[in-house]
């Protein structure tokens, strides 16, 4: 049987197609404010690294109550690196939204979520969104969710999709384009009576799968979840099935459920309910709590397997803990062991020759948004280039493939598919709606786009746009060269001065300015050439007693090259680190000594 008075639905959906947006506006039109409250926008976006980038990152929960029933939704991320957060919101999901750009229709990241929730058997409500737009083609983008359907294998009832058209910025729904607009309530009837309410089996003991973890400083370790077949109470004594089976025995603190954007105490939750159990000492997510009574563990959460590493080291430059108050090798472990315990897609491991710290995931900008993070926490360390995870089949290497989608302006297509040939990409598909822009397919080494989308955005005069998912593994496609150009190292410490950066301009691109620090071994900008450059940044005019039949010109410097942290990570070599602190970023040989490196080479 069923629970009636519960929907589970996570919105799924490529990025900025409007998935946070519509949360928003559901809040709204369930009644969750009062009429004239000031309400921020984007409110399920609670990380300052999510509201400055516009992005979702981790998959977060709130309910509203519609009529008798309660739903529960999960905003899932759109980008491809946070993969492993679909997959765990999925594990506590009903039923679908799926959202779809009514200009950009399905892509990539689109069929990567839509994949897993077919795969889950979830019932999925199509929402053609932005149907405002200038440049909008929702009957034809229909028929691409449609095919999309079909070529992710759908079943007949899963073929036979609600659909519904919206305007989720402004709250407007409508089954079809010619009726007129009605509020989100049109959406939030379809969601009471398309998804089915989580299945019960009343003559079995209650379960939970644990599929995200939380901490409070009053309460301890959260374990969230949605349970299963019978009720819970606050007062309930159960055990704790770990990932080897075994069990140990836990009282439940605490047990909350979710109402709107905060959390509440309940003494007791009904089951298919997405709840918060708090006061346990130890759980990881994919673990199962049941009772001592029955102890039978629910299928484990899987993710797909990491396609990147990158090493993380403590900083060992002599500027290290100027900035940072955690600059010690095992607080870097500690926090990066506590990041594995909530993203299910990462992997930590003692890096080569017990240095430092390999760290696995989807992509670089999963880990940027990592270091990001733990810079804004304190730490300082130094990071290393991505590197894809190759793999092997019948004795031969393999690596992972991308099938990459690029829309960019008809001039620029020539271009692109000349820089991604040399990467070893094949164009498989091009395709030009006639307005300007055409919009390429190619299958592309990991290893290949680390870097390009920098690369892209100069070559298309910023108006590229590029998605990616994972293909899958073929055999190795060649070696190619990742970087034309060498760096300007400094080989002393001192202050950079504007008559040595003036001077030092013919070489290639600055990345400093006056004043700033240097020491040995930074990487003071990108030579010219392909070879590294031992430089000078330190030097000054010479002065002597001879006066000038006029004065000295002023120095004027070209403005530098400001890198960012995602910029600096995709330009550094294998023989090059990024030194992260909370107030700067250097990049820096792994070998600071000029004479060391020379004898290297």
């Amino acid at each position: 049987m069923t629970n009636p008075h519960i929907r589970n639905v996570a919105i799924i959906a490529h990025v900025d197609h409007g998935k946070t947006t519509l949360v928003d506006a559901l809040l709204r039109r369930s009644g969750l404010f009062r009429e004239g409250q000031d309400v921020q926008e984007r409110l399920m976006d609670r990380m300052d690294l999510e509201r400055e980038r516009g992005i979702t990152i981790a998959a977060k929960n709130c309910a509203v109550r519609w009529g008798d029933t309660k739903i529960n939704i999960i905003d899932t991320p759109g980008h491809a690196d946070f993969g492993g957060e679909v997959e765990r919101a999925l594990s506590m999901a009903d039923g679908a939204l799926l959202l779809v750009d009514s200009a950009e229709g399905p892509l990539p990241q689109t069929r990567f979520v839509l994949n897993k929730t077919l795969e889950a058997g979830l019932k999925v409500i199509v929402v053609v969104n932005k149907i405002d737009r200038k440049d909008a083609r929702p009957e034809k983008v229909l028929d691409e969710v449609s095919d999309l359907f079909i070529d992710l294998d759908a079943t007949d009832e899963q073929l036979d999709f609600p659909l519904l058209y919206a305007v989720g910025l402004q709250g407007i729904a409508r089954r079809d384009l010619s009726s007129p607009g009605e509020g989100l309530e049109l959406l939030l009837d379809m969601i009471v009576e398309e998804i089915p309410g989580p299945v019960v089996h009343p003559e079995r003991p209650f379960q939970m799968l644990v599929s995200d973890l939380g901490y409070s400083d009053y309460l301890g370790r959260l374990a969230i979840g949605k349970t299963h077949n019978q009720p819970v109470s606050s007062a309930a004594t159960l055990i704790r099935i770990d990932a080897d089976g075994q069990t140990q025995p836990l009282k439940v603190g605490k047990l909350q459920v979710y109402e709107g954007l905060s959390i509440n105490d309940t003494a007791s939750a009904q089951p298919g309910d997405i709840v918060m159990l708090a006061g346990l000492d130890e759980v990881h997510i994919g673990d199962t709590i049941c009772t001592a009574e029955a102890p039978r563990a629910l299928r484990r959460i899987t993710v797909d397997e990491p396609t990147v590493s990158m090493l993380f080291l403590r900083n060992t430059g002599p500027l290290a803990g100027r900035d940072g108050r955690h600059v010690q090798s095992t607080k870097l472990g500690e926090r990066l062991k506590r990041e594995t315990l909530r993203n299910v897609s990462l992997r930590v491991e003692a890096g080569p020759d017990a240095e430092g710290f390999l760290v696995s995931g989807r992509g670089e900008f999963q880990m940027a948004i990592l270091i990001e993070t733990m810079r804004r926490e304190g730490f300082e360390m130094c990071v290393g280039r991505p590197e894809v995870i190759y793999g092997e089949a019948n004795g031969a290497r393999t690596e992972p493939i991308e099938r990459v989608y690029i829309d960019c302006g008809e001039s620029y297509s020539g271009v692109v598919t000349e820089k991604l040939s040399v990467r070893r990409g094949r164009l498989v598909g091009l395709v030009n709606h006639g307005n300007g822009r055409a919009r390429l397919e190619f299958s592309v080494p990991s290893r290949a786009l680390i870097g390009f989308r920098d690369e892209l955005l100069t070559d298309t005069r910023g108006t590229g746009i590029m998605n990616a998912y994972l293909e899958g593994y073929e055999p190795y496609r060649g070696d190619f060269p990742t970087r034309f150009t060498g760096s300007l190292v400094s080989d002393r410490s001192g202050s950079a001065v504007p008559y040595a950066l003036f001077n030092l301009e013919p070489r290639g691109t600055i990345f400093l300015s006056p004043g700033d620090p240097v020491y040995e071994g930074m990487v003071v900008g990108e030579h010219n050439r392909d070879n590294d450059l031992d430089v000078n940044p330190c030097k000054t005019k010479k002065l002597t007693n001879m006066r000038a039949a006029g004065r000295d010109d002023n120095v004027i410097l070209t403005p530098p090259r400001i890198m960012t942290l995602e910029a600096a990570i995709n330009f550094i070599r294998a023989d090059e680190l990024v030194e992260v602190t909370p107030a700067s970023l250097r990049i820096r040989k792994r070998t600071l000594a000029a004479t060391e490196r020379k004898r290297e080479r």
